[in-house]
């Protein structure tokens, strides 16, 4: 990591609103998250919260990778691939980020009370869920540039 001196930290404090439910093996995620339907159960305090979800297709997740590996360096091979280029943390999708927030666009299968279904949250079982917020036409970027690594298969 660079020796420049560390930034200043911010006394941020993060409700946690819920957490992820789902029966599929850690390693199975990654393999499985296209497909992969797991649960977000909210906290009952913020169920109100929910009121209107449901006329949403998709929603955008925001959760606390509570499992990420601290740091140790700002340059990773993209998907752990040593055969991809060095990249900068903040230029890839892992898990290794300053901040451990994931990030996913889920689809909305349906809500019942305070529990969402959901498609495509490629999050652990018992994973803290900071915030939701709904997807719409604002979001959508058609075909964005990406570096030549990132079309590779998985």
């Amino acid at each position: 990591m660079s020796s420049a001196s560390a930034p200043a930290t911010l006394p941020v404090d993060l409700a946690v609103i819920g957490q992820v439910i789902t029966a599929v093996a850690d390693d199975d995620i990654a393999r499985s998250r296209r497909q992969l339907v797991s649960q977000i159960e909210i906290h009952p305090h913020y169920a109100e919260a929910l009121t209107g979800i449901e006329a949403y297709s998709q929603l955008i997740v925001l959760f606390w990778m509570h499992r990420a590996r601290p740091l140790e360096s700002w340059l990773t091979h993209p998907r752990g691939n040593p055969e991809l280029p060095l990249t900068g943390v903040l230029a890839s999708r892992g898990r290794a980020h300053p901040n451990p927030i994931g990030l996913a666009v889920v689809d909305l299968i349906a809500r019942r009370g305070n529990t969402l279904e959901v498609r495509r949250l490629d999050a652990f079982n018992g994973t803290p869920v900071i915030d939701i917020k709904p997807y719409d036409h604002y979001d959508v970027f058609p075909d964005p540039s990406v570096p030549d690594w990132f079309r590779q298969r998985l």
